[in-house]
C-alpha cells in the first residue's frame, strides 16, 4: 500500500477499535515493520496538529489510540456522560501517585508512606481500572503488589511512566519529617542555576590579592 493508504488504514483501525491498539496488531494487520508504523503515525500526529483537527493519536506504552484533544474538553463534556469519569478523592490521588512512582508496591508499603490505611483507596482505584495487581512479592505472607494501568496513562495524558514529573529530593530529620529548609534551598539553587544558563552574567568575584591589600 502507498503511504496515504497506510495512513487511512491506521486511522480506520484505531477508530473502529475504540481502544489502545498495540504495535504488534498493526504490524500483523498491515504487514509492515515496527519502524514504519512509528514513522507513519508520527507523521499523522503532526498532520493532525497542522490541520487543527479535533482528534489526535495518543501513544500509550507500545499502543496507539484515537482520542479527542484535551483542549476541547469543555465542548465535549456537556455531550458525554460525566458519570464515566472517575471522581477521585485527595487520599485516592495520593495513593495513585505513590503506586505510579513505585511500581509493584505492596499495600503495607503504601500505608507506611501515607501513615493511614490504604484499603479503601486501593479498592476504589482497582474498581476504576487505574491500577491492577502486579503479582505477589517474595516476602513473608506473599503480599500482593500493585501497579498503574494504561487507563491511568490515558487519563493523565502520559505515554509512559517515564514521563512522570521528577520528584524533588529531600532529607528527613530525626523525627522522620521532611526538612523544608533543604527543599527551599534546593529550589533557590536551581533558580540561580537556570538564570546563569539563560545568559545572565554572574557577579564578578573580587581577586584575593586585592582583598588582602584593603584589609
Amino acid at each position: 500500500m502507498e503511504i496515504n493508504q497506510l495512513k487511512s488504514a491506521i486511522e480506520a483501525i484505531l477508530f473502529a477499535a475504540g481502544r489502545p491498539v498495540t504495535q504488534k496488531e498493526l504490524i500483523l494487520s498491515l504487514e509492515i515493520s515496527e519502524e514504519d508504523i512509528e514513522n507513519i503515525i508520527a507523521s499523522m500526529q503532526e498532520e493532525y496538529k497542522q490541520q487543527a483537527r479535533g482528534i489526535e493519536i495518543i501513544r500509550i506504552n507500545q499502543s496507539y489510540q484515537l482520542g479527542t484533544k484535551k483542549e476541547l474538553q469543555d465542548v465535549i463534556l456537556p455531550v458525554v456522560d460525566k458519570r464515566n469519569k472517575p471522581n477521585l478523592s485527595n487520599a485516592a490521588l495520593e495513593t495513585l501517585a505513590i503506586i505510579a512512582y513505585n511500581p509493584k508496591i505492596s499495600r503495607a508499603e503504601i500505608e507506611a508512606i501515607r501513615g493511614v490505611s490504604a484499603d479503601a483507596c486501593v479498592y476504589k482505584l482497582l474498581e476504576y481500572g487505574l491500577i491492577e495487581e502486579a503479582g505477589k512479592i517474595d516476602l513473608p505472607g506473599k503480599p500482593m503488589s500493585y501497579r498503574t494501568t494504561d487507563d491511568f496513562l490515558r487519563m493523565f495524558g502520559y505515554a509512559s511512566l517515564e514521563e512522570l514529573p521528577e520528584l524533588p529530593k529531600y532529607k528527613m530529620d530525626e523525627n522522620q519529617q521532611i526538612v523544608i529548609d533543604e527543599l527551599v534551598e534546593q529550589e533557590k539553587d536551581e533558580e540561580e542555576s537556570t538564570e546563569n544558563k539563560e545568559g545572565k552574567p554572574e557577579a564578578p568575584m573580587p581577586e584575593r590579592e586585592a582583598i588582602k591589600e584593603e584589609s
